[in-house]
C-alpha cells in the first residue's frame, strides 16, 4: 500500500483518537510543548511520524 492509497481511505485527513499516557510522560510531553510554543497534540503527531518514518 502506498501513501496515496492510505490518504484515499479517509475522506477527512484528520481522525480523532484518544490515548492514555503515563502521568510522567504526559508531563514531559506537555513541558516540551510549552517550551516550543506548540500543543501536546503536535508533539505527539511529530513523534509518531518520526518513529514511523524511521521504521520503513
Amino acid at each position: 500500500m502506498n501513501r496515496d492509497d492510505i490518504l484515499n481511505e479517509c475522506l477527512d485527513p484528520k481522525e480523532s483518537i484518544t490515548i492514555d499516557l503515563p502521568c510522567e510522560m504526559a508531563t514531559r510531553v506537555q513541558k516540551l510543548a510549552d517550551e516550543n510554543n506548540t500543543t501536546l497534540s503536535n508533539i505527539v503527531i511529530e513523534a509518531l511520524d518520526a518513529f514511523l518514518r524511521n521504521r520503513s
